[in-house]
């Protein structure tokens, strides 16, 4: 296959790929739900259920850090493409609002 040529399932992947963001939110917070519970009923603390807990959100919350770097990552690839490098919004007419563009990126 040649390298400019782009797969045919391409779009798919990346979706399903944007999709399993959520999954992986909760796969990581039942994980550490789970680790607490069993350390609750091994050591005999209640607190441990609240470390696992813990443990969970702060996977979730990395996962969610994880993507957004990869995001803004293939945003500035964008950026320096020259398809976007003159870009500017059109006017749309059922606008709700009533802020003008002048044409160098700020609304007066």
């Amino acid at each position: 296959m040649s390298e400019n040529k782009k797969p045919k399932y391409r779009p798919i992947i990346e979706g399903a790929e944007q999709l399993s963001l959520g999954i992986s939110m909760v796969v990581a917070i039942l994980l550490g739900v789970g680790v607490g519970i069993l350390m609750k009923n091994y050591f005999h603390h209640g607190w441990l259920l609240w470390l696992g807990v813990f443990w969970g959100v702060s996977g979730a919350i990395l996962n969610i850090y994880k993507a957004y770097k990869k995001q803004m990552k293939s945003l500035d690839e964008l950026k320096d493409d020259v398809r976007y490098k003159n870009y500017k919004p059109k006017k749309d007419d059922d606008d709700d609002y009533d802020n003008d563009y002048d044409g160098e990126g700020k609304y007066e």
